[in-house]
């Protein structure tokens, strides 16, 4: 929604905005660029900006303070997908960025590597890529980069946000079961990516993990766009691990050879989502040997095992973990990096299938590569956290507030250790402040 008001501002419109819980870096960008905050969901808010419309984010429900005036007062609404698709992608060449876990880099990316084939797209991340400094722009050239989130679209539309962006090429980089307050199974979530793939047309591109028998499986739903597969050994683009953390790889496609990477990124997934945006890239007749050589000056999204610091030789990360999957390939690709070294994780269960349990018997096999984890376990958690603890085999704690989950990092952790904080929110800033407790 941060993304959605930049884009607003840009096409010059006048914007205000709340919401009931605002942080870095997303509250940064929108101080950046004047637009006005409230930290509440207050329905004076309505009453002091008098809007000609409302755009309502998902975090909203009937009942709402806000929403119930909005209703009230017969203000224009729309939901935010459903704006961005009238107003911003409608003349646009869309590429959209689907997918469990992944989305956020793999759109930084692709659009990092139309910029360096100087097509100057437009995007809208859920993040903010470092190569850029903003969420969002409108770009000058006819592409624009969206990433395509399978939640659904607001309190009065309940279909997924994607089926307003009308790509013309969709990426489809995994699907796993998530959102478990919105989908009972991993076959609803399969329905809405076939929607996805309904609005794709003939003369558009989708670009598929060879390796996600899922996403095969929605595949033979029914497909009436050409499609172009990805995989580490499998599919027309593939890669080949010139170092095992994934640094350097050579990129392969139909089995010829067109270059190497070498970059910051570490990790399997990473490279996979190379491949899946630089597919993406050709598909939509960017150079293919000036996209892989963008790679070299990619800087991810804040927050995707984003380096903070480093005090008394321990490196402190900041990591938007919100999927088991996600968390074991981020850890993966560190061990490979730091060898024998130890990792230390502090873990918030933060997002809504994390804190309904319905990933809880992942957990603790997500967390292999790390040699101790502070859970932390609020009192408001719906579930019982020992199974987690216990599972770790004695690598695992938990504490009830992030000030003792602070205070047992700084307790157990020693020099040459890599700290990694991994959370969907805002964490309380754990990460810097336990940069400043070590300092």
């Amino acid at each position: 929604m941060g993304g959605v008001a930049a884009l607003a501002r840009e096409l010059g419109h006048e914007v205000a905005g709340c919401d009931a819980n605002i942080y870095p870096p997303m509250s940064d960008q929108l101080q950046a660029l004047g637009i006005r905050l409230d930290s509440a969901y207050r329905a004076e808010h309505l009453d002091a900006c008098k809007p000609d419309l409302v755009i309502v984010g998902n975090a909203l429900s009937r009942g709402n303070r806000i929403v119930e005036r909005m209703l009230d007062a017969r203000i224009a609404y729309v939901s935010g997908p459903q704006w961005i698709g009238e107003n911003v992608l409608a003349s646009r060449h869309v590429f959209a960025v689907a997918g469990t876990h992944g989305k956020t880099t793999t759109t930084a990316m692709l659009a990092w590597i139309l910029e360096a084939c100087g097509r100057n797209p437009g995007f809208l991340v859920g993040g903010v890529p470092e190569n850029f400094g903003v969420s969002a722009r409108l770009g000058a050239g006819t592409d624009f980069v969206i990433e395509a989130d399978e939640y659904d679209t607001a309190f009065f539309d309940k279909r997924s946000k994607f089926v307003h962006y009308r790509p013309t090429v969709a990426i489809l980089n995994n699907l796993e079961y998530d959102h478990a307050d919105i989908f009972p199974d991993v076959a609803a979530i399969q329905r809405q990516v076939h929607h996805l793939l309904r609005t794709v047309p003939g003369n558009g591109r989708l670009i598929v993990n060879a390796e996600d028998p899922r996403l095969a499986e929605v595949l033979a739903m029914g497909a009436w766009t050409p499609v172009t597969k990805f995989g580490m050994d499998t599919g027309e683009w593939r890669a080949h691990l010139i170092e095992a953390d994934g640094s350097h790889f050579a990129v392969l496609r139909d089995g010829k050879e067109l270059g190497e990477v070498r970059w910051i990124l570490l990790g399997r997934h990473n490279v996979m989502n190379a491949l899946a945006a630089l597919a993406a890239a050709d598909a939509g007749g960017a150079d293919v040997s000036r996209a892989i050589a963008a790679l070299a000056d990619f800087r991810s999204a804040k927050r995707r095992l984003e380096f903070v610091g480093e005090g008394a030789g321990i490196k402190v990360y900041d990591d938007f973990a919100h999927h088991p999957t996600a968390i074991a390939t981020t850890l993966a690709g560190l061990r490979a990096r730091v060898c024998k070294a130890r990792i230390l994780v502090g873990m918030e269960p933060r997002s809504n299938s994390m804190r309904l349990g319905a990933h809880a018997d992942e957990l603790a096999p997500s967390l292999r590569d790390a040699d101790a984890v502070v859970f932390l376990k609020r009192p408001e958690l719906s579930w019982d956290a020992a199974r987690v603890i216990d599972a770790l085999g004695g690598r695992g704690r938990s504490a009830p507030t992030v000030d003792a989950l602070i205070a047992a990092l700084t307790e157990q952790a020693r020099a040459s250790d890599h700290v990694v904080f991994m959370s969907n929110g805002g964490f309380e800033d754990a990460p810097r402040r336990f940069l400043r407790s070590l300092r």
